[in-house]
């Protein structure tokens, strides 16, 4: 394991790709899992978000919800909000698609082109929301005149890297008494520790086995593999603010571009909720990190032999 992510971009979209997959014939049908519960997606995400919404004490269904981030049309996953609109749509429940910066707080409501919004599906990377743009937002979000998901508490608990290095310190978590079954599961966890300049003459001497990544860092930026890094990075890279990961070399498939045969990395993905997994993806690329920009690369379903 080596990061958690509460921005899970890309669930829509795997969702939609899992269930485009057929068996080629009888025989790989027999013995690939394909995806039976492709459409379960559907009602499981349902009762993702309807859960949302009553663990923030609300009752019923949510009249109107907004699908926020900076500049949705811009984004590359701009097709995946779309997806994500029409779920709600299907569900009786009216839905847009806006600009975090366009809301409006009337100090009792949220408002989305004018509209009351009850629920915030949020896909911004403003985590604690402390961009002026996004004022009216957090506002309404401290005020709970919003129910917001996922939400700042979330992303500190679960996904602000400098969590790994207390997921990843196996004497640390026996001393608070954590079950050794618990501590058996987070031997998965890849050593991680806080890069500070009292611990730049080692961390640099080890470099090559390590992984630098900023501590609230997203989608691959400023992360840098330490057998490629400069001294100018290095420089900037222990005033702090990152966290020093061991290398897991990744595992690679073969794909065929254009009948040519060529080598692409792979990770897993697992979208998960309340300790479920809900749906499996991959991510094929080339590079340092996983990107969009690969040949041949992006998104994958995965399969169980």
């Amino acid at each position: 394991l080596i990061e958690i992510n509460t921005n899970a971009g890309g669930a829509f979209l795997n969702a939609a790709l899992a269930s485009a997959q057929r068996a080629c014939c009888i025989e790989m049908e027999s013995c690939m899992e394909l995806s039976k519960d492709s459409d379960k997606f559907d009602s499981t995400f349902w009762n993702m978000f309807l859960n949302e919404w009553r663990l923030a004490g609300r009752s019923g269904v949510p009249a109107r919800v907004a699908i926020v981030d900076e500049k949705p049309e811009e984004q590359y996953l701009y097709p995946e909000f779309q997806l994500a609109k029409g779920f709600f749509e299907r569900h009786a429940v009216e839905a847009v698609i806006v600009d975090a910066a366009s809301l409006d707080y009337d100090g009792k409501r949220l408002l989305a082109d004018g509209k009351p919004v009850d629920m915030i599906y949020n896909r911004l990377v403003d985590f604690p929301l402390d961009n002026p743009a996004h004022a009216a937002l957090r506002r309404a979000y401290l005020d709970e005149a919003i129910v917001l998901t996922p939400h700042p508490g979330v992303h500190a608990l679960l996904a602000d890297k400098r969590n790994l290095i207390v997921l990843s310190d196996r004497e640390l978590l026996a001393s608070w008494g954590i079950d050794e079954a618990t501590l058996t599961a987070l031997n998965t966890v890849l050593k991680t520790e806080a890069v500070t300049p009292e611990k730049a003459e080692k961390l640099w001497a080890r470099r090559k086995q390590l992984f630098f990544k900023p501590a609230a860092g997203y989608g691959g930026k400023a992360v840098y593999r330490g057998d490629k890094l400069t001294l100018g990075t290095w420089e900037e890279i222990i005033k702090g603010g990152y966290v020093a990961q061991e290398f897991a070399p990744p595992s690679e498939r073969m794909i065929e571009i254009d009948g040519k045969k060529e080598a692409r990395k792979a990770d897993i993905r697992l979208y998960t909720y309340a300790g479920n997994i809900l749906l499996t993806a991959a991510r094929l690329y080339q590079g340092q990190t996983t990107n969009f920009r690969t040949p041949g690369g992006g998104f994958a379903p995965v399969f169980s032999v």
